[in-house]
């Protein structure tokens, strides 16, 4: 019996590791809301909205020069796979109703709109997102960063529709963080735990899909542990 009992043991053990080595996706379900962190491509994502963060001045240039998208980011995938228009991102702008922020951006006094806001083209809500430094480079305090996903929160509420959103990690890509160092894993943590907190959410069934590209840094048996 006492074999049986270590062979069952080291079974359910070994079961275990695989499982949580290979598994795709860990959900994280509360009272009103439903959270699920998946390993995906955001454009391979079906029947749900999907968030590309911006920056601040909603620029639809891709290229190498610093203050041109970089195309390795979610917001270049996004505009090579869609080409958009300057013209084209001012008539969502208007038809959004938004406003620019009191400010201007540091880069070229150029107008910017408050991180976190949302202009919707399809099924993709296009985000501002990161600010601009005086040479056009993405950059974001953590206080910034919080108030962001207030924002968004607050936005995603009036815009998804009774279907699912699906997110990138925030923050994770070539975005600068000025007085921080953040790993994927701190920002998803800040992530959910602002998004527990905040009075708007997607209403369930719906769910907020966070979608995450696999990276070392990154664990969900990690999740929660950087708050």
């Amino acid at each position: 019996r006492g074999l049986i009992f270590v062979i069952v043991l080291l079974l359910t053990i070994l079961c275990s590791f695989i499982y949580r080595k290979c598994r795709k996706h860990i959900d994280i379900n509360g009272k009103n809301y439903n959270i699920r962190i998946q390993e995906n491509d955001l454009f391979e994502m079906k029947d749900c909205k999907k968030v590309i963060p911006f920056d601040e001045c909603f620029t639809t240039k891709v290229g190498d020069a610093p203050d041109e998208i970089n195309p390795r980011s979610i917001c270049g995938q996004y505009i090579t796979k869609y080409p958009i228009q300057e013209w084209e991102i001012q008539n969502l702008i208007s038809i959004a109703q938004l406003q620019p922020a009191n400010s201007r951006s540091k880069y070229q006094n150029k107008i910017r709109y408050e991180s976190g806001k949302v202009i919707q083209k399809g099924d993709y809500l296009l985000m501002a997102f990161a600010k601009l430094d005086e040479n056009g480079l993405g950059v974001m305090t953590r206080k910034e960063y919080i108030a962001c996903l207030e924002q968004l929160w607050t936005e995603l509420d009036k815009y998804y529709g009774q279907r699912d959103i699906c997110i990138p990690i925030l923050g994770s890509g070539v975005t600068r963080m000025e007085d921080t160092s953040l790993t994927q894993q701190e920002l998803l943590d800040i992530m959910i735990e602002s998004y527990k907190l905040s009075t708007h959410k997607i209403k369930t069934p719906h769910k907020l899909c966070i979608v995450y590209k696999k990276r070392d840094d990154f664990s969900f048996d990690k999740i929660g542990e950087s708050i």
